[in-house]
């Protein structure tokens, strides 16, 4: 895959990924995704960022039980 930014070749491997929210944040230490040696640039597939925004749905639902 060649990445987006500089055009080097990027590589699947393991990656950060931070989320801030009100009153919270999640960070996660190592997902899979495109990586770009060259720049840094990183890249999540589709099941990825689906199963991120799914996590990030349940931790806002159950913050708000527990702030009423």
């Amino acid at each position: 895959m060649e990445c987006l930014s500089c055009k080097g070749k990027m590589r699947w491997e393991k990656a950060p990924f931070r989320a801030d929210r009100p009153g919270y944040s999640v960070s996660w230490d190592a997902l899979p995704a495109w990586v770009c040696p060259q720049c840094g640039e990183v890249l999540f597939e589709v099941r990825e960022v689906d199963l991120i925004q799914e996590a990030l749905t349940v931790l806002e639902k159950k913050t708000a039980i527990l702030a009423s």
